[in-house]
């Protein structure tokens, strides 16, 4: 199992190719405010064509953990984020998602 440390040099890179700024403070609170799941690989990654788990993203993550309202706005917030890591490349990984969702709503305090 990867450490913590490995897991957020990962994000980081991918982030990088991604050609996203890279707060490493804001990724490490991330990556920690998701617990146990990123270390467990299902858990770890989004699937951009389940629209349970997307709307899952939207409830649990940017309206409860991010405190946004719910409305469509949200909806094109996360599909920019999906759009932005490759729509198509299989899998995203969710603490990337969410590091790029909690930037494009500058909702950062929300984790720190």
């Amino acid at each position: 199992m990867a450490t913590q440390i490995e897991l957020i040099d990962k994000y980081r890179k991918e982030l990088s190719k991604l050609k996203v700024k890279v707060d490493d403070v804001l990724l490490k609170a991330v990556v920690k405010s998701l617990g146990p799941a990123v270390y467990r690989d299902d858990a770890s990654k989004i699937s951009a064509a389940d629209a349970d788990e997307l709307e899952r993203v939207k409830q649990n993550f940017m309206v409860k953990r991010l405190g946004l309202s719910d409305g469509p706005k949200l909806e094109t917030i996360l599909n920019k984020a999906i759009d932005q890591m490759g729509r198509s490349n299989g899998p995203k990984n969710r603490a990337v998602l969410y590091y790029i969702i909690t930037r494009a709503t500058k909702r950062e305090a929300a984790l720190l």
